[in-house]
């Protein structure tokens, strides 16, 4: 404990550099600085997060909706591809005898190609979804970050002036000169 007093203490010898000093009040410092910021960001910060994560839900909800439109109109296609499977299968019993692995041929290719676009369709769905998150997240994160600086920058600006700068110094001074004496 002597060794960290006796930093503070030899600080004293420096040359100070404006209005530069160490402050060590503990209830002048940090913890009360923290508080205070802490409760602007949750006071001032919550409605706008939370209108943010409305927006940005809705625009989740629009493209899950599309999603799902795309969706319907993948299964119109194979609700369309089966009835002309249905078609074909109809076909094939009458053209069975002239030409049965033909045909067969034809409705594995028919099947594959709508599964393939099915799978296509699902995949690109899921990767809007992500990306649509994905940027979400990130303007929010980029939002309530900039709201913060902002509130803790205007609390700043609104708390400090030449007055309380010139009282803080002074008393640092005077505590540091006290500190001095205590130890000589």
């Amino acid at each position: 404990m002597k060794n960290v007093t006796d930093f503070f203490v030899s600080l004293d010898y420096w040359p100070s550099a404006g209005s530069f000093g160490f402050n060590t009040d503990i209830l002048a410092t940090n913890p009360i600085n923290l508080i205070v910021v802490l409760g602007v960001l949750i006071f001032f910060g919550k409605g706008v997060l939370n209108d943010l994560l409305d927006n940005r839900k809705q625009r989740i909800l629009s493209t899950i909706q599309s999603s799902e439109e795309l969706r319907k109109g993948a299964i119109e296609q194979l609700e369309r591809a089966r009835a002309r499977l249905r078609k074909v299968e109809i076909e094939a019993d009458e053209y069975r005898r002239n030409g049965y692995f033909e045909i067969e041929r034809e409705k594995v290719n028919l099947i594959n190609a709508t599964c393939d676009s099915l799978g296509r369709l699902e995949n690109f769905k899921n990767e809007t979804l992500r990306f649509e998150e994905q940027r979400a997240i990130n303007q929010v994160r980029q939002r309530v970050f900039q709201q913060a600086l902002q509130g803790a920058l205007g609390t700043l600006n609104n708390c400090l002036n030449s007055e309380l700068h010139f009282r803080t110094i002074s008393a640092n001074i005077g505590t540091l000169g006290a500190m001095e004496e205590i130890t000589d």
